[in-house]
């Protein structure tokens, strides 16, 4: 009798890949100017949001139009603790943004989980507008258009404070915080994603009925889903505080949700690491396209759609629909 065989988590090329890209990215700050850095350290914030909305999109089979409400709750409660209490510890900011913003979608979820498809994308996005309408409205809390700002916080419990020359703190000090963050919500949703949980989610996706059937409480999942891809986008929206120094209502608009489903579409929302280059793609295509000409939006716009025309299964899923095929493996479908 020959044992069972047990299916790999990580592939030798995954290893290797992300063995190297962590080298590169802890090589960041060492080699690169601190406006390079900094717009590494963007992409890091951005890439985790992704990785939160492609657990509704790639695993669960919702798409989102309101995630932005998630990441403008987490910005929002980082600004709040520093006017009304003023708080400068980034760890304090850390959990009091994910669990605010895990609070939000929590209440959201019992009403948007109870619909698929095309309800639950504008139930999403109709609920993320209630928050930017009272962002705008609540002037005297929120700041309404002229935002909170932010100062840079104090690292690791107040034992690393922000220098006098504030691009190099974030450059370096700030670059290596958010990696490690980065680097941990990565290690948690592939855990999350290959679990019995994540396999039933991905049941779900394929089909809701059958999965239904076989015992999966496909309502309960979603929400749980939702909570833990919410906490995620929170996550990011702390993160992203400190590099923008100020929080506005802009961030809690559709448009934001569109970059968010941008950045999963783009990199490949049927792979685990697709939100990720995605996210990394995007910021400095937009990065580079605002330097280059004031019709950045047209050129940005042009770029995107002949990549997505170009390569539909997006980034990361066509370099491993190529590596499946040099190895001669059979297709996923």
């Amino acid at each position: 009798m020959t044992p069972a065989i047990r299916p790999r988590l990580l592939s030798r090329l995954e290893v290797g890949g992300g063995l190297l890209v962590a080298v590169a990215l802890l090589a960041v700050p060492l080699v690169a100017a601190p406006f390079q850095t900094i717009t590494v350290c963007y992409g890091l914030v951005f890439a985790i949001a992704a990785l939160g909305f492609n657990l509704l999109l790639g695993y669960t089979g919702l798409l989102s139009f309101g995630h932005s409400a998630y990441f403008g709750v987490g910005a929002y409660v980082t600004a709040e603790l520093v006017k009304y209490l003023g708080w400068t510890s980034m760890e304090a900011y850390v959990v009091a943004g994910i669990v605010a913003s895990a609070l939000v979608a929590a209440l959201f979820g019992i009403v948007c989980v109870r619909y698929t498809r095309i309800f639950f994308g504008i139930l999403t996005l109709a609920l993320s507008q209630v928050l930017w309408s009272l962002a705008l409205k609540l002037f005297w809390v929120t700041g309404g258009s002229d935002g909170l700002r932010v100062p840079t916080p104090t690292l690791l419990f107040g034992t690393l404070a922000p220098t006098k020359d504030k691009m190099d703190f974030l450059a370096y000090h700030y670059y290596y915080y958010v990696l490690v963050l980065f680097a941990a919500a990565v290690a948690v949703m592939w855990l999350i994603v290959h679990s019995p949980f994540g396999k039933a989610l991905q049941a779900i996706r394929d089909n809701e009925t059958r999965a239904e059937f076989v015992g999966v409480q496909v309502r309960k999942y979603r929400w749980i889903a939702f909570v833990v891809s919410g906490a995620f986008t929170g996550l990011a929206g702390t993160l992203w505080v400190p590099l923008n120094g100020l929080t506005t209502p802009d961030i809690l608009y559709w448009q934001f949700s569109g970059r968010i489903v941008f950045f999963v579409v783009l990199g490949g929302f049927r792979t685990f690491w697709g939100p990720i280059v995605g996210a990394l793609a995007y910021n400095y295509l937009e990065t580079y396209a605002v330097g280059f000409t004031v019709y950045w939006q047209l050129v940005l716009g042009l770029v995107l759609v002949l990549l997505v025309l170009t390569l539909p299964q997006g980034l990361a899923g066509a370099v491993e629909a190529l590596s499946r095929r040099l190895r001669g493996a059979p297709a996923v479908a």
